[in-house]
């Protein structure tokens, strides 16, 4: 019973992480209709920003969010305004060579500047860890949960209380609508993009001291975030938390009653098995 209520745990943590990444994947594509497949390449960008800032100049890993989200933030406004605005009315497939290229363009940069050598960013607690009721809780995997449950309180109250983040939902709601109410739906596109960018860079900051760092490592977390959002349902903030928990919980499961190596084909076998039986995913609506 042990083993399984700390596998459940270590999931939840890890979870928390994944949610953020696939929320700010959902974001994007609920007010442009655009799947982003350079977001793993935002979360990279994320990872070497809390890697400069803890190796030149001392700042923890977690403390390093409030000078990456906001350089994220722009760095996405600005991809959104220079190259995914121009393709917002075109095919789809346009799109996605369009973010993927972008992608490539950024591993490709940061691996002409940094090489392709994995870094390791080591902090005094990166193998520390809390004992509670027989359960190991990891130290780095707690903060960044208790810090994404902070960041996910913070995006719903701006998304349901203010006037942007309302203006926001109504334009992932029906972008038509909402700019014949006079919403300024270029200006939603840019914020959504950016706060979805400024996400992706939170989360790769967090998971910084738990992960190795290199320019490929984005592919890995598009892939993921892309599973996440299908399985909560396309657009859904809610469904893309809920979806991060249910892969960060089957992932740790499958690779304490399974095997390591095929947790990631267990989250597959899963995310299939949703499609196969619900297409719009747990929170999406079916169109009709």
């Amino acid at each position: 019973m042990i083993v399984f209520l700390q596998s459940v745990l270590s999931g939840l943590l890890v979870g928390g992480v994944y949610a953020l990444i696939g929320i700010g994947l959902t974001l994007i594509f609920g007010v442009m209709r655009v799947t982003n497949f350079a977001h793993g390449e935002l979360l990279m960008l994320g990872m070497y920003l809390a890697w400069l800032a803890f190796t030149g100049l001392h700042v923890d890993p977690f403390l390093s969010i409030v000078l990456v989200a906001p350089a994220m933030f722009l760095w996405g406004a600005f991809l959104q305004k220079s190259f995914v605005n121009r393709v917002l009315g075109a095919l789809p497939q346009n799109q996605i060579l369009l973010t993927i290229g972008l992608g490539l363009i950024m591993s490709n940069t940061v691996m002409l500047i940094f090489t392709s050598d994995y870094r390791i960013l080591t902090t005094t607690y990166s193998s520390s860890s809390y004992k509670l009721a027989g359960l190991s809780i990891s130290q780095p995997l707690l903060y960044a949960f208790l810090i994404t449950v902070a960041i996910t309180g913070a995006l719903y109250w701006f998304l349901l209380k203010t006037d942007t983040g309302q203006a926001i939902r109504a334009t992932a709601q029906d972008r038509d609508a909402a700019q014949l109410m006079g919403i300024n739906v270029r200006r939603m596109s840019v914020l959504a993009f950016g706060i979805g960018s400024a996400l992706a860079g939170t989360a790769g900051a967090l998971i910084s001291p738990t992960y190795y760092i290199f320019p490929q490592v984005g592919s890995t977390f598009t892939l993921k975030a892309f599973v996440i959002v299908v399985l909560g349902g396309m657009g859904s903030v809610v469904g893309a938390t809920l979806g991060g928990i249910i892969i960060g919980v089957a992932e740790s499961l499958s690779a304490v009653y399974i095997a390591s190596g095929l947790k990631e084909l267990v989250t597959f076998v899963l995310f299939l098995a949703l499609l196969l039986f619900k297409p719009a995913g747990l929170l999406g609506k079916t169109r009709a």
